[in-house]
C-alpha cells in the first residue's frame, strides 16, 4: 500500500439538544502503523524492541492526548469515563469503525469494532481501571507466537509504546509539542510549544506526555474486491470469541457487493 492512510469513525456527545440521538459521528484521516506487538522494522528507530512474542490482528495508528478523539473513545465507551485524569490515561473502549481504500488493487477493508488508548501508565506501581480494561480487551486478542512461550515474561507494554513513539520521524515527534491542537490562536505559545519542532529523544518529557499508540479491536471486517464488475464480491468476517478466555477465531461468510 503507497500511503498507509485510512479513515476512522469515532461518537462525540451530541453538541445539540434537538438532535435525537445522545452521539454523532467524527471522522478523519489517520495513518496505519502496523499491528499490535508486531511494530514495522525502521532503521532508524534506535527505541529498544520487544522479543517477537505476539501476533494479533489489532491495527493501531497514534495520536494525540489532545485531540478529540482519545476524550470521544473514554466517554463513548461502556464505562462512559469523562474526568481528566482517566481521560489522560490508559483505557476507553468506545465503537469505533475504520475504513481503508486499497485504489491499486480495487479494494476497500472495513472494520467495526472499539478502540483502546495506550498511555504512558500501561506500566506502574498501581494500575488503574483503564489499564486493567486495555490489557484484558487487547492483551485478550494478543496470540502467542508457537516455538517461543517461554518468552512472554519478556514483553513488555511500555518498550512497546515506546517503540511505536520512535518509529515516528523526529518532525512527527515534535508534533507532540505542538500548541494544543484546535484551541484558538492568540499571541504566541509558549517556548515549549512551537511548530516544526524536531524531536531526537525518545524521552522528551513533553512530547510523550502528549504522545498515545491507539489500538483498534475489530470485531467484523468486510473485504469488499471491484477490481472486475464481473466478480464482485463481498467477504464479511467475524469474530466469535470463546466465552472462556476471549481467544476465540474469525469466521466467513460471501456476500454480494
Amino acid at each position: 500500500m503507497p500511503s498507509p492512510e485510512f479513515v476512522f469513525a469515532s461518537l462525540h456527545s451530541s453538541p445539540d439538544s434537538k438532535i435525537p440521538t445522545p452521539y454523532v459521528p467524527r471522522l478523519r484521516f489517520c495513518i496505519y502503523r502496523g499491528m499490535w506487538s508486531q511494530l514495522p522494522e525502521n532503521k532508524h528507530n534506535d527505541a529498544p524492541k520487544n522479543p517477537r512474542v505476539y501476533d494479533s490482528d489489532l491495527p493501531t495508528f497514534t495520536t494525540d492526548v489532545r485531540m478529540q478523539k482519545v476524550g470521544e473513545l473514554f466517554e463513548s465507551s461502556a464505562g462512559k469515563a469523562s474526568k481528566d485524569e482517566q481521560v489522560h490515561g490508559s483505557g476507553g473502549g468506545g465503537p469505533c469503525e475504520a475504513v481503508f481504500w486499497i485504489k491499486e488493487k480495487g479494494m476497500q477493508w472495513r472494520m467495526k469494532g472499539t478502540a483502546f488508548i495506550v498511555a504512558p501508565d500501561i506500566e506502574g506501581p498501581e494500575e488503574s481501571s483503564g489499564v486493567r480494561t486495555v490489557k484484558s480487551e487487547v492483551g485478550g486478542r494478543m496470540r502467542v507466537v508457537e516455538g517461543v512461550e517461554e518468552k512472554e515474561g519478556e514483553w513488555s507494554w511500555v518498550r512497546e509504546l515506546t517503540g511505536h513513539f520512535g518509529n515516528c520521524s523526529p518532525g512527527m515527534r515534535g508534533s507532540w509539542r505542538n500548541p494544543p491542537p484546535g484551541t484558538p490562536i492568540k499571541g504566541e505559545p509558549d517556548k515549549d510549544h512551537q511548530l516544526g519542532q524536531k524531536v531526537t529523544d525518545l524521552h522528551d518529557p513533553i512530547a510523550r506526555s502528549n504522545f498515545r499508540v491507539v489500538v483498534i479491536k475489530p470485531d467484523e471486517v468486510e473485504a469488499t474486491d471491484i477490481s472486475n464488475p464481473e466478480t464482485a464480491r463481498r467477504r464479511k468476517y467475524t469474530f466469535v470469541a470463546d466465552a472462556q478466555d476471549g481467544k476465540g477465531e474469525w469466521t466467513e461468510e460471501e456476500l454480494w457487493p
